[in-house]
């Protein structure tokens, strides 16, 4: 997927108030930026790091730039906007390559399902023999190094909702997926951060004995085309 705007640049002073941070142009300037992360983006918000932000021309908005890209260490590019997480999910679908999830008519976001819940995803082939397939996507940032990403990085009681219904919904004769999007180019792994949430990680492992199939596919950037997709698949480790 294509960002809206080219992609501008600068350097992180602060993140605060979970939804700000400063950023300081290449001529000194300092402008203050939109954060589209509600999570702890632990390791994603080191001061002095390079980052990449878009710019809307909404005159109604406030903060009219938005946070999308850090660099971290190692040089490795991030993605911090978990709004872009489904998005760019439901791209590499339509563009074939999620190999595991491929062969259906129709794909929905946000369906109505269970008990006031909504599925990111839904996959449904009405006139074929394919079971409804129900995707929960989930945007992974956290790196640890030498390669290894955890999931979450922060206690999730909603993405612990979201697993106890997965398994719902294979038990009621359904395909439930849960797709881990990864937004950081040096994670080559993803597991469960259960030093972090361990009953997240004790659902993670009971869903996918229940059947619900567990997936992570990571994002390449183009910082100079404002580009970023989805293209490789890497290992769960449970």
């Amino acid at each position: 997927m294509n960002f809206d705007n080219a992609l501008q640049q600068g350097q992180l002073i602060r993140r605060y108030k979970r939804f700000l941070a400063d950023v300081r142009l290449a001529d000194g300037s300092v402008i203050t930026i939109h954060c589209p992360n509600t999570g702890s983006m632990k390791h994603c918000d080191e001061a002095g790091r390079t980052v990449w932000f878009s710019e809307s021309h909404n005159k109604k908005r406030k903060y009219p730039h938005t946070w999308q890209l850090i660099e971290v260490e190692g040089g490795f590019k991030v993605g911090i906007n978990t709004g872009l997480a489904n998005k760019l999910a439901v791209e590499a679908i339509d563009a074939g390559r999620v190999s595991q999830l491929q062969g259906y008519r129709s794909l929905r976001t946000e369906v109505a399902y269970g008990k006031n819940s909504r599925i990111d995803i839904l996959l449904q082939d009405k006139e074929g023999d394919r079971r409804d397939c129900y995707i929960e996507v989930k945007n992974v940032t956290l790196g640890m190094g030498d390669g290894e990403g955890l999931f979450p990085d922060a206690v999730t009681s909603r993405g612990q909702k979201h697993l106890r219904e997965l398994m719902q919904m294979v038990d009621s004769g359904a395909r439930a997926v849960m797709f881990f999007c990864v937004q950081h180019e040096g994670i080559e792994r993803v597991a469960p951060a259960d030093a972090i949430d361990p009953e997240y990680g004790r659902l993670l492992r009971q869903a996918q004995e229940a059947c619900v199939e567990v997936l992570a596919y990571r994002a390449a950037y183009e910082v100079s085309a404002s580009q970023v997709v989805l293209q490789d698949e890497v290992p769960v480790l449970l």
